[in-house]
């Protein structure tokens, strides 16, 4: 794993260099990732849009500013992602904002799936290439200590539970999906990642 991992990190990305990668493939209606369709464009297209008003609005409660800036250990959030990915539009600037107010503790970088198939299948979800996925390294070692994604668990049981109704999982369930991230405003994801962080710094110690 550690080999993956520091192969991944090599051909890593900052946040707002992903955003760049993005946004300059966008240009010429090209998505990220092996796969092109006018599809997945457009995803990418709806995502760059959703990014954009989350980086301006979105806000880490000051609660959770405290319990980041009381982390003791250093950390990378290697984050496998992708532009076209719906969830990754609603969680990655979550995690910037995070690492933003954590003091230095954490640093992120960024891979696409598709270029870290490695790495990507290392850490499959019921044997699926979901992602977001983040993978959380002790900086000083760069072993991987934990990892969480694709979604936190109020929208994974949206999900499984259209499916379970409805049999597939289409466009309604997507806006739904994205209804549930609106509302939500990213506090599940930060409450999950954050109680992860802390049980981990106390294992570090």
């Amino acid at each position: 794993m550690r080999k993956s991992i520091a192969k991944a990190l090599f051909n890593s990305h900052s946040y707002s260099e992903y955003r760049k990668l993005v946004s300059d493939l966008l240009k010429d209606d090209k998505s990220t990732g092996n796969e092109q369709s006018a599809a997945l464009t457009n995803y990418s297209h709806l995502n760059e849009t959703r990014m954009n008003r989350l980086d301006k609005t979105l806000k880490i409660p000051q609660a959770n500013v405290e319990k980041l800036e009381s982390l003791k250990n250093d950390y990378i959030w290697l984050v496998i992602s992708e532009g076209w990915c719906g969830d990754a539009a609603q969680l990655l600037p979550v995690f910037d904002k995070m690492v933003a107010a954590s003091d230095g503790k954490i640093e992120m970088k960024i891979v696409l799936r598709d270029e870290n198939e490695e790495l990507m299948n290392l850490f499959l979800t019921n044997k699926g290439k979901a992602i977001p996925k983040l993978i959380v390294i002790n900086r000083e070692t760069g072993g991987g200590l934990a990892h969480w994604g694709p979604r936190p668990k109020g929208a994974t049981d949206l999900i499984a539970n259209y499916k379970k109704e409805h049999g597939v999982i289409d466009e309604t369930a997507k806006a739904d999906l994205q209804l549930w991230y609106f509302h939500d405003k990213g506090l599940s994801t930060q409450e999950e990642i954050i109680w992860m962080m802390l049980d981990l710094d106390k294992e570090e110690e």
